[in-house]
């Protein structure tokens, strides 16, 4: 049985002879089936695949891809019930290189409707659930592609993150999210979300089959214009010298006494973890050093996110009318069929950021709202640019716990939910490379660390997370749920 082999390790097992592309297909195909119930990894699982042979590393790979990248007559949802019926009649430029490279698409994955959420819960075909334990929340918006590599269904998976959406959830599962530098990899034929923010993600078992996808998958495209040209081999990379490489963490973010005062014992715990990785960080050769960030910018990083998020999501998704996109709403006036239409086809939490969107851009509003968010962006990229000026990376915990249980409620205002939940974005805000890798276990689940760099040095990126993943001792580790019925 393949179930939970990397890209490296199933390629070597093709190699072998012990496997066939084809085998390993159908055995991801019935995994998918199998624990489809338990866990709403997929919307669409694909059964008819003809098995592309190439000279590509990923030939005959099985993956996944998120319900919001458009694929030639294969349901396409973006999980909203305004797109539940929609077959796209062209391929995302992702989902193109991953053909012509021989990759095999098992399913299209759940996510948070369009993108907009970080619990894993809005998407219309259900909640998708936490593979650890089934009463916590896999975390957005990519949860159906995290879930899908850390069963062990697929070795990897493509995602989107425009705040945290892969890394995040990433951290909850026990896999690696990776965020490479804005336009490395084409949006085109990606459903908007909010396009400042977003980037094509991949979700894998370690860092080294990251580095491998986002090589295939990366570069130029005419399609979208903010892409760029990259001959950088990823992969050629991993495993140079890291001796001398500087790191920083922020002091108010994760500092030793930050939370002296706190009573979150899971937080406490995620500290004192975090702080003995950087003491075993500094035996392999890095130097990490402590930083200091104005408090109130880092407390402007979550209303400044949905400030913008919302505005560009509430102008990028105007055309889903019911008329253009989307079931046909009834009433007599062009207005009454869009409302009818939107009123239905959408949840409560996408109407909320609509509204948020519209009041937002409306122009009494730009100047304070708009344009002070983006003011306030400009000014959190300056102060991490001029700290990479220092240094070569940012670190960090991913979170301050485990992903939470469907029914917990938590206290927004506080400072892990503000600041220590909600720092990822910076990683959106400058375009900057960004991974999380699983460095630590609470009472069985998961918590990850996120490693960011310079914009355009992924490869920097990538060898230190390397790095880092070997001193964890959590690399491709995986969630054991069915094997007894595989």
């Amino acid at each position: 049985m393949y179930r939970a082999k990397s890209i490296l390790q199933l390629k070597k097992l093709f190699e072998e002879g012990v496997i066939t592309k084809e085998e390993a297909f159908l055995q991801a195909n019935h995994l998918a089936h199998l624990l489809q119930e338990d866990y709403n990894s997929f919307v669409t699982i694909l059964d008819n695949v003809k098995i592309k042979d190439t000279d590509n590393i990923l030939s005959g790979i099985p993956y996944s891809l998120k319900d919001n990248f458009s694929t030639s007559g294969i349901l396409t949802t973006s999980s909203s019930n305004i797109l539940k019926d929609y077959v796209p009649v062209y391929d995302a430029t992702v989902y193109k290189k991953l053909k012509k490279a021989g990759a095999s698409l098992v399913g299209k994955t759940v996510l948070d409707e369009l993108a907009m959420g970080g619990t894993g819960t809005t998407g219309h075909t259900g909640a998708v659930k936490n593979i650890y334990d089934k009463e916590r929340m896999m975390g957005g918006s990519s949860a159906g592609s995290v879930a899908s590599v850390a069963l062990g269904i697929v070795p990897f998976s493509i995602g989107s993150d425009t705040g945290d959406s892969v890394r995040k959830p990433a951290s909850y599962g026990g896999v690696v999210g990776f965020k490479p530098t804005y336009g490395l990899i084409s949006r085109y034929g990606l459903f908007p979300f909010a396009s400042s923010l977003d980037h094509v993600a991949i979700v894998t078992r370690n860092v080294h089959d990251a580095a491998i996808v986002t090589d295939v998958v990366k570069g130029f495209d005419p399609k979208d214009m903010v892409t760029f040209k990259s001959e950088e081999k990823l992969e050629e990379k991993l495993g140079n010298d890291i001796k001398g490489k500087k790191l920083f963490y922020i002091k108010e973010i994760c500092g030793k006494d930050t939370y002296k005062d706190s009573n979150d014992k899971e937080l406490l715990m995620v500290i004192d973890t975090f702080h003995e990785l950087l003491d075993k960080a500094r035996d392999k050769g890095f130097i990490i050093e402590e930083v200091s960030i104005d408090k109130i910018l880092l407390e402007a990083l979550y209303p400044a996110y949905m400030c913008i998020s919302c505005a560009e999501a509430t102008s990028n998704n105007a055309n889903l009318t019911g008329i253009s996109f989307g079931p046909r709403g009834k009433g007599d006036t062009i207005e009454e069929i869009i409302m009818d239409a939107r009123t239905k086809g959408f949840s409560e939490l996408i109407k909320r950021r609509f509204v948020l969107g519209s009041y937002i851009l409306q122009k009494e509003n730009q100047d304070k709202l708009f344009l002070n968010a983006c003011r306030v962006r400009r000014l959190i990229v300056n102060k991490i640019n001029e700290l990479f000026k220092k240094y070569d990376g940012l670190i960090l915990p991913c979170s301050g716990g485990v992903a939470p249980k469907f029914s917990d409620t938590t206290e927004k205002l506080s400072d892990r939910y503000l600041i220590l939940e909600n720092h990822l974005v910076m990683g959106n805000f400058g375009g900057f490379p960004s991974i999380s890798i699983p460095f630590m276990k609470i009472d069985g689940l998961p918590v990850g660390v996120n490693i960011t760099g310079r914009v355009k040095e992924d490869g920097l990126v990538l060898n230190v997370a390397e790095k880092i993943e070997e001193l964890t001792g959590l690399k491709d580790i995986y969630s054991e749920v069915g094997d007894s019925n595989v």
